[in-house]
């Protein structure tokens, strides 16, 4: 072994009690804090952004087809175009695509006996990919489609059922907006499920009916639909498969928008979740680096002697530098076992048990979700072993100012 290793092992696992002991193990915790939290925090974003956008993702697919709008917004009515198998076929065939499912929607006003209020009501057909949506059923079933008529059944989420005081099998009487000035047309229809998206935004807008009632409302086609609902396989092609799907399939008048082009806002407040992961990280490896040094400053402060001796015997300053780099580096390795320990172990916890819950008006998701990357973790350990020990060679650096006989004599 190595002279310096060698004297390095020996100091770093004296059971002698000092205060230089003290403060490794104080220097240990710290480390050890530093990390469990960065581990914690990226677990916590990155479980954060995944349930947010699979939300987001289950309830509105990954991309959408429609006709050409100027200055569309998400809640805008959608211009018709003809529907055909040919055209769904191909979008699916683009590797990567899940389903391709015709969906439009209509601006409306739902009125139970006691109250009313503004919705969008959102009209899919029994193609749909419903195991997306049944994810986020409450109670209930989704409605019951016919090929001869539309069905007169709609869903709507605990929000909604709560503020009209509905439940499951209750009656409202909806009334659909009419363009150019014509009134309202009403429609009876029946709550058949009631769902939960926790996404305010969603849970308080949206009605899920039968598209086939869209298309009645409008005078449509039976083939006329408002857009296509894309679920892709993986949510990160999206802007590839958008660009494909553009320039390889549709016809001129129709365009592919992916969802974060649609809702701008979610997704920038997501993003900005990772700026928030990065001040953490930041301010916890300043907190390890600081405690090292103090750690170390305080190791040589007490081991003078030992270095005068050192020196008088001929070990040459890098030598005595490294013994110290050495010991910190033994320090930083337990801080950073111990922290692991710690910050994966409440990780695992909170998977398993939930325990941590969230205000989900806030938040939009009842219980704090963990997304553990085993490569982040790896990226966090080796990042604090190497800033740390790089920054520890300044203070090593004070070892080249020691003389011998000062040193000897230093008490």
């Amino acid at each position: 072994m190595e002279l310096s290793a060698f004297i390095a092992r020996r100091i770093a696992f004296n059971k002698a009690s000092s205060f230089s002991k003290f403060i490794i193990n104080i220097a240990v915790a710290a480390t050890a804090v530093s990390v469990a939290v960065m581990i914690l925090a990226t677990a916590l974003v990155n479980g954060f952004q995944q349930v947010i956008q699979d939300k987001i993702f289950s309830f509105w697919g990954h991309l959408h087809v429609n006709q050409y709008q100027p200055n569309a917004g998400p809640l805008t009515e959608e211009i018709p175009f003809t529907s055909t198998l040919t055209l769904m076929d191909s979008i699916k065939r683009v590797p990567g695509v899940k389903s391709v499912n015709p969906y439009a929607t209509k601006s409306a006003i739902i009125k139970s006996e006691k109250e009313i209020n503004g919705i969008i009501f959102k009209g899919i057909d029994k193609s749909y990919d419903w195991p997306q949506l049944q994810r986020f059923m409450q109670s209930g079933r989704p409605p019951r489609f016919n090929d001869t008529s539309y069905a007169p059944e709609i869903m709507i989420s605990t929000n909604m059922a709560q503020d009209l005081q509905l439940k499951v099998n209750d009656k409202v009487i909806i009334y659909f907006i009419q363009g150019g000035g014509l009134p309202p047309r009403a429609r009876k229809l029946q709550v058949s499920g009631i769902f939960k998206t926790g996404i305010e935004e969603y849970d308080k807008t949206y009605v899920i009916g039968d598209l086939n009632l869209v298309r009645r409302l409008n005078d449509w086609d039976p083939t006329q639909v408002g857009g296509y609902e894309i679920m892709l396989a993986d949510y990160h092609l999206m802007d590839t498969t958008a660009r494909i799907i553009d320039n390889n399939i549709l016809p001129d008048q129709l365009f592919t928008r992916t969802i974060r082009d649609i809702y701008p806002n979610i997704f920038d407040w997501l993003q900005l979740q990772n700026q928030n992961e990065l001040i953490i990280i930041v301010i916890m490896t300043i907190v390890a680096v600081i405690n090292m040094i103090t750690a170390i400053l305080i190791l040589i402060l007490e081991r003078t002697n030992m270095v005068g001796i050192l020196k008088a015997l001929g070990m040459r300053d890098w030598q005595i530098q490294k013994v110290f780099v050495f010991q910190a580096g033994y320090i930083i390795l337990m801080g950073v076992l111990i922290g692991d320990f710690f910050g994966l172990g409440l990780a695992f916890l909170q998977k398993a048990t939930g325990i941590f819950k969230l205000p989900e008006e806030s938040y939009y998701m009842s219980v704090a979700a963990i997304d553990i990357r085993w490569h982040e973790i790896l990226l966090i350990n080796l990042g604090t072993l190497a800033i740390c020990l790089l920054v520890l060679l300044i203070p090593s650096l004070i070892i080249r100012r020691i003389t011998p006989v000062k040193a000897i004599q230093f008490k």
